[in-house]
């Protein structure tokens, strides 16, 4: 289901968890590294009763409730990025939100975790890898994959770090309809007070960007035989902040409306990630008339790992809690039911079928029928 996700009382943790672990469950592992589209049955392969990882002594076991797709999954299936690749063999990689079923250091059964649980049913950690969640008031659990996540905090330290917006200056947002864009149109909208335009695909994300979240302008890159001369239009005075998720054209036709002094914000490049492992070129390079418009206009193009910010995230997450709770931005976000359905949401996530953020749902909290 694909929707602004309403306020819903969250449930306390169940007085009594059933502390029996499976012997088998569900996963997807990393059959070979793909060197084009990922493909379900070639390189993510699902297992239907593989073996339930054995906690060692001092370890957690943790049953997963939620699982985060990301673009950034699919650098990681191919080659090393700012972490090793996901090795072959081995269970896909992903971000989780879980409850601990046998406790161990200072978590105990039914406290709720995030962690890389990986895309299966059960996974082990040492206690140091885990972080304890606490939801605030009328937050849905899988927020913490999200907008209260790493998701919503690279949006917040790159737009307000990297961008560095002010009153009354111009936001372009690629990608504007996806889990961090929506994320940073929102904040530079309705916390900051820019003008804001969002660039995606298709009229149902445009119509979304302007009615749902309040967004000045949105282009539709899909309709557009001229990117460059969308933007002049609803950007006449030029962009001073660009926060980038696509690379390729979108990046190069934005670098071409920068104001002087302008700042890109440079978050990620889906648009060339499908061929990384081949031998196929990622992209449109930029081109030198582009490269002599960045020095003559002192631009800067800055790339950022949200990690980098790690210190900060307890005022970034108080932060977005409190602007969603005076009404500033909300949860968009889009979430697929069963495990099983993982490899088509993921190929989903790279021809933009998802509106804010991706998550799969695998199961429900113990003793309770519905999250």
């Amino acid at each position: 289901s694909s929707r602004l996700a309403p306020s819903r009382p969250t449930s306390p943790p169940p007085l009594s968890l059933p502390t029996m672990v499976p012997a088998t469950q569900k996963r997807f592992v990393l059959a070979k590294r793909p060197d084009g589209t990922p493909k379900e049955g070639e390189h993510l392969i699902l297992e239907a009763a593989a073996p339930v990882p054995q906690a060692k002594e001092g370890q957690v076991v943790v049953r997963n409730l939620y699982m985060s797709l990301d673009p950034a999954l699919r650098p990681q299936m191919s080659i090393r990025t700012y972490v090793e690749p996901v090795p072959v063999g081995g269970v896909m990689r992903a971000q989780t939100l879980g409850e601990v079923v046998v406790g161990a250091g200072p978590f105990q059964a039914g406290a709720l975790v995030t962690g890389i649980g990986g895309w299966q049913e059960y996974y082990t950690a040492d206690p140091k890898e885990l972080m304890p969640v606490t939801l605030p008031p009328n937050t849905p659990p899988n927020a913490i994959l999200g907008i209260l996540g790493i998701t919503g905090l690279t949006a917040y330290f790159g737009l307000l770090r990297i961008g560095a917006p002010k009153a009354g200056e111009t936001v372009l947002v690629s990608g504007a309809a996806g889990a961090t864009g929506s994320v940073v149109a929102q904040i530079a909208k309705h916390v900051v007070g820019c003008k804001v335009v969002g660039i995606a695909g298709g009229p149902a994300k445009c119509d979304f960007l302007t009615k749902e979240l309040g967004l000045d302008g949105a282009i539709d890159y899909k309709a557009e035989k001229d990117l460059g001369a969308a933007i002049r239009k609803h950007c006449p005075k030029g962009v001073d902040v660009y926060f980038d998720n696509i690379g390729g054209d979108q990046l190069n036709a934005a670098l071409r409306r920068m104001r002087n002094h302008g700042r890109v914000v440079m978050c990620g490049a889906i648009s060339g990630y499908d061929k990384l492992g081949s031998a196929e070129d990622t992209g449109p390079g930029i081109p030198s008339q582009v490269a002599a418009n960045v020095v003559s206009g002192r631009l800067r193009l800055q790339g950022f790992i949200v990690t980098d910010f790690a210190r900060e995230f307890p005022q970034g997450v108080g932060e977005l809690a409190q602007w969603m709770r005076e009404g500033k931005i909300k949860n968009a976000e889009t979430v697929v039911d069963g495990l099983e359905n993982a490899a088509k949401a993921f190929r989903g996530l790279f021809e933009g079928q998802n509106t804010g953020k991706l998550t799969v749902k695998i199961a429900d909290r113990a003793g309770q029928s519905k999250l």
